[in-house]
């Protein structure tokens, strides 16, 4: 039965955006990846609060209160506990997405957010700052799973000419989640100090969401052929995200992916970094996640409000540009969303690191010459915004989609574990150094940022190749050494060779191939 839908199901990949492909995007989305940008942001309008409570409740339980030191180490721990839980949450995805699936992962992950809202939602009640903490611990091991898994599960069901629309969107929401925060925390709103517990737990609002509804939603239809060896759950899973007379050609291009290669059996992190077929995109893969954080983007959050307070912005109105800020997050975003499919991902990437090289030099130059020009004031917050939308426009969602584009489906959890603990390792690195980094060189900091932004962009130039309208296949062969690319032209048409034997990725050994006259490629 299997073999008669295949025959007859024959057709183009579809390049429709279909509105179960929406859904699903929006939901993994909303319900995940939003809740990284949230949860970044959230601290800071409330950490006054915090800092108040955290002294109050050891004041009842000692008798005395904490000096400054131990009060600003115990809010510290507050923040970047969450960068912890992330790169444990990072290290669980490769063992998560095989196991339960990528669908499956996203769904099964939200009891952590539903646990982590309890604690810190309860905490004032229960006079327990470890509830805070360990909250925000949790939440960080949720967003260290979601990050890599959401971009892994839209770019396997995604057609090709859709992956990076698609692959986009979680970084539009986590924009979405930094303003959301942003905006929550004024003081009209839930900036007051009453309701701290109730702004940091409102993460479980868009989980349940997600979790009523994203349920009903296939698994990844090359999760569930090419490990899960099922047919009949591919095509029903391909009919819901796709156009129904367009399946054909995408099956033929999984088994394609599939006999390709060497194991179907999921590698470990050990195996990626030992197989020398992928050295190529590993390395690409550790060059632009480490890029993406030390690329001074939190370092222009940590500053901004300095910043702009040198611009001569009054201090009470500072909370607002900052929302604005957000603002210019969203949108960057979205024009790199509907823009990727038309200019490529290098085009994004490159320009994105090249304009947050040069606004990071501009920085140090507005900030050396505003003593004596007055107008440079204002050139350090276009400069700010300048790194914003540069980031927020490329870098901040392309390496996650890449990391998908670059590898087949035995390597890409590999991949992503590899990837996200990078990600995670530099954005805790870059928050514990920044401020002796800012002590040290003052103004001249950002031109440490300015250089890897710049050395990142190169690499992208002369290493990455362009994706875009690529299958996975496709997209592997690019890497193929050139002794491999040479033998195959050195043969006669590829029409009267049938593949014999394939190395993991695409690379033909040597006397793998046998001539078949009768057999053609397709």
């Amino acid at each position: 039965m299997a073999e008669e839908v295949l025959i007859l199901s024959s057709g183009k990949i579809t390049s429709h955006l279909t509105s179960s492909l929406l859904a699903v995007a929006f939901l993994t989305s909303f319900g995940s990846s939003m809740l990284y940008g949230y949860n970044l942001a959230v601290v800071n309008s409330p950490a006054g609060y915090i800092k108040d409570f955290y002294n109050r409740t050891v004041l009842s339980r000692n008798g005395t209160g904490l000096n400054e030191e131990a009060l600003t180490l115990m809010y510290s721990l507050t923040v970047s506990v969450f960068a912890i839980g992330g790169l444990i949450g990072s290290l669980m995805v490769g063992t998560l997405v095989t196991k339960f699936g990528r669908k499956g992962t996203v769904v099964n992950s939200t009891v952590l957010v539903f646990l982590a809202g309890s604690l810190m939602g309860f905490s004032r009640i229960c006079g327990s700052p470890e509830m805070v903490i360990f909250g925000r611990f949790i939440t960080g091991i949720h967003s260290g799973i979601s990050l890599s898994v959401v971009p892994m599960y839209l770019g396997e069901i995604a057609p090709k000419n859709l992956r990076g629309f698609l692959g986009l969107m979680p970084s539009i929401f986590i924009c979405a989640g930094v303003f959301s925060a942003q905006v929550l925390g004024l003081h009209e709103l839930l900036g007051k100090e009453e309701h701290w517990p109730l702004f940091l737990s409102l993460v479980v609002v868009p989980t349940f969401i997600q979790l009523m509804l994203l349920p009903w939603f296939p698994e990844s239809p090359r999760y569930l052929l090419i490990e899960k060896h099922n047919v009949h759950a591919t095509i029903t899973a391909l009919k819901w995200y796709r156009a129904k007379c367009n399946i054909q050609a995408e099956i033929e291009e999984m088994q394609e992916e599939q006999r390709s290669l060497s194991s179907v059996e999921t590698v470990s992190v050990w195996q990626l970094l030992l197989d020398h077929t992928v050295r190529w995109q590993v390395l690409s893969v550790v060059v632009i996640n480490i890029g993406m954080q030390l690329s001074g983007i939190d370092a222009i959050w940590f500053y901004t409000n300095n910043i702009f307070e040198n611009a001569g912005i009054p201090a009470p109105e500072i909370q607002y540009t900052t929302v604005g800020t957000g603002a210019i997050e969203i949108v960057a975003g979205l024009i790199g969303c509907f823009t990727i499919e038309r200019l490529g991902r290098r085009p994004l990437i490159i320009g994105g690191f090249g304009v947050m090289g040069m606004c990071c030099a501009g920085i140090t130059l507005s900030l050396i010459l505003q003593i004596h020009v007055p107008f440079m004031k204002y050139v350090s917050v276009g400069c700010v915004v300048g790194i914003i939308a540069g980031f927020c426009i490329g870098p901040a969602g392309v390496p996650f989609l890449i990391t998908a584009e670059l590898f087949k489906q035995s390597h890409r959890p590999a991949a992503y574990t590899v990837g996200g603990s990078l990600n995670w390792m530099s954005n805790f690195t870059i928050g514990f150094i920044f401020p002796f980094l800012q002590m040290s060189a003052g103004s001249y900091c950002y031109l440490v940022f300015c250089a890897i932004c710049l050395s990142v962009a190169v690499y992208v130039y002369f290493v990455i190749p362009e994706t875009k309208n690529k299958t996975f296949v496709e997209i592997s062969q690019m890497f193929a050494t050139k002794e491999a690319v040479e033998e195959s032209q050195a043969l006669i048409h590829p029409d009267q060779l049938k593949l014999k034997k394939m190395n993991g990725y695409g690379s033909l050994e040597n006397g793998s191939l046998e001539f078949d006259s009768s057999s053609s490629c397709a």
